[in-house]
Order: C-alpha cells, then sequence, then structure tokens
C-alpha cells in the first residue's frame, strides 16, 4: 500500500487517506490498512500487519509481527499487539496473532505473538480486555469474554465464550476458563475452570454456580428454565458430595441431558486428562492435589 509514512518520516498517501493516518505515525509500507480504519499519533506499525474495516487504533499504540486484526476494533492507547512473546524458546519464527472483530483493547493491554512458526495467539470476537491486562503467547480468547484491569495470562490459556475474568490476578500457563465462567478478582488460578462456575481465592476454588451469569446470559429462560435446574443439579453432584470426580461424573449422564450439560461434562472429562487438572471445590480433592 502507498498510504503510509515512511520510517524517514516523509508523506506518502493519497488525499482520502490524510484523515485516516495521524501524520505522526510510522506506519510500514507493506502494512494493509483499510481505507475506513484510523491510525492516531505517534502510533507505530509493522510491515506484515493488517487491519480491517472501521477499525481505530489510538495514539501510541504499537503493532508489530504477523498481526491480522479484523473490523470495528477499538485499540486505546499504549497498546502493544503482536510483539515478540516473553518465551525463551523464541528463535524469531514469522509466528502469528489474529484479532476477529468488534474488540475493545484497553489501555496498555500487551498480546504477545505465538512462539513457534505455525502457532497462533488468537482473540475472537466482542471481547472487552480492560487497562494493562497481558495476553502471553498461544493464548486463545474466543468471544464475548471480560479480562479486568491487571489479569495477566500465561502462555497457552485458553478462555472460552462469555467468561468473565476479574481484576489484578494471574492464570498459569495451559490453564483452560470454561463457557460463561467468573473469576473472581485477586484470585490464583493455576487449574482449570470449569464452565458456568464461579471461582475464587489463592488458591482458587469453585464456589457456586454462575448463576447471574446464566441469568444475563438469558438461561432462565432457556427450555423453561431446565438447563439452570440440570446446572444446578450438576454442581451440587460435583461440589457438594463426597464422591470422586469419576463417580460424580458417572451421576451427570443421569441427569436430563442439555446442551450445557454436555460441554460442562465433556469438558470435565479432557481436563481429568490433561495438563492441569479441574479446579476443586471446598470439599473435594482431586489427583493433581
Amino acid at each position: 500500500m502507498t498510504n503510509c509514512i515512511s520510517v524517514s518520516g516523509q508523506r506518502d498517501r493519497t488525499d482520502s487517506m490524510q484523515a485516516a493516518i495521524h501524520p505522526t505515525a510510522i506506519v510500514h509500507p507493506d502494512a494493509t490498512i483499510h481505507p475506513t480504519a484510523t491510525v492516531g499519533p505517534y502510533t507505530v506499525i509493522g510491515a506484515a500487519v493488517t487491519i480491517g474495516a472501521d477499525t481505530h487504533i489510538g495514539p501510541h499504540v504499537t503493532i508489530d509481527g504477523h498481526t491480522t486484526i479484523g473490523e470495528r476494533n477499538h485499540i486505546f492507547p499504549g497498546a502493544a499487539v503482536g510483539t515478540e512473546p516473553q518465551d525463551r524458546k523464541y528463535q524469531g519464527a514469522p509466528s502469528q496473532t489474529i484479532i476477529g472483530n468488534d474488540n475493545k483493547i484497553r489501555e496498555y493491554v500487551t498480546i504477545n505473538r505465538a512462539t513457534a512458526e505455525g502457532e497462533v495467539t488468537q482473540i475472537g470476537d466482542g471481547n472487552l480486555l480492560m487497562a494493562c491486562s497481558h495476553v502471553a503467547h498461544n493464548c486463545t480468547i474466543e468471544d464475548n469474554v471480560v479480562i479486568a484491569n491487571g489479569v495477566a495470562l500465561a502462555g497457552h490459556v485458553t478462555i472460552e465464550a462469555r467468561a468473565t475474568i476479574g481484576g489484578v490476578l494471574g492464570v498459569h500457563q495451559f490453564v483452560r476458563i470454561g463457557q460463561l465462567a467468573m473469576v473472581g478478582g485477586m484470585s490464583r488460578i493455576d487449574r482449570d475452570v470449569p464452565p458456568f462456575m464461579l471461582v475464587e481465592g489463592s488458591p482458587g476454588r469453585v464456589r457456586t454456580l454462575n448463576r447471574v451469569g446464566l441469568q444475563r446470559a438469558g438461561y432462565d429462560e432457556l427450555d423453561g428454565g431446565l438447563t439452570t435446574q440440570t446446572l444446578n443439579k450438576a454442581f451440587r453432584i460435583l461440589y457438594r458430595s463426597d464422591e470422586t470426580l469419576d463417580r460424580s461424573l458417572a451421576e451427570l449422564l443421569l441427569l436430563p441431558q442439555c446442551e450445557a450439560l454436555q460441554h460442562l461434562i465433556q469438558f470435565l472429562e479432557t481436563s481429568k486428562a490433561g495438563r492441569r487438572g479441574p479446579m476443586v471445590g471446598r470439599k473435594r480433592r482431586s489427583s493433581h492435589d
């Protein structure tokens, strides 16, 4: 593209682009920026960056590496997106960062690209990453996730859709956080957080079903409230009985089956065989203790 400012600071753009890219921005000639996107003052954009339609890049933002940003995103001042991973294994591979549509990335958020060639740090659609949060290499964030201020995600963390992560906490590498889970602020998250559960503490523990989140997501009206009733029963079986996890999972199969319950069962089965293991409740200890 020719609508850019070269490193030397010489203007090289059409008249139609003068309002879109601020004169003080440094945009590599090989970057691809949609004509309806805007780039603020003193922002730096690297050669392998692609920015989609109606995306607004604020002032003093750095976007580097093989980074693709979709449509209607808003990236606030001071954010750094697609920079090198904080991983000693990184050897300069052309790894990727892919960000979807309609995301808000607030002040001083940092998002690192993946470590190895062919790997991706990926963020879906409609997410809110609040100020000073960090997304490390190889993380996957699905859709409509809220990450509050000062959250640090270590490498290879996965957060499923509509989860909410409270402020000023750390998430251990390779942890998975399930759909519509709620993680309380200042918790220590070192195990997988099951879907639909509310977790808090240091170390984190499952405290209750995320009933407020389920209500806001419309689960109370879904199938006459059967899904919510089933998840309540599942919570009591998993976290208010003295059964082992294997026995509890067997009991869950006897409940009225719905999509949410099937997702919970599948998540726990995968977690049980995974690297971190599922987070426990107040009573049960797991084989990962």
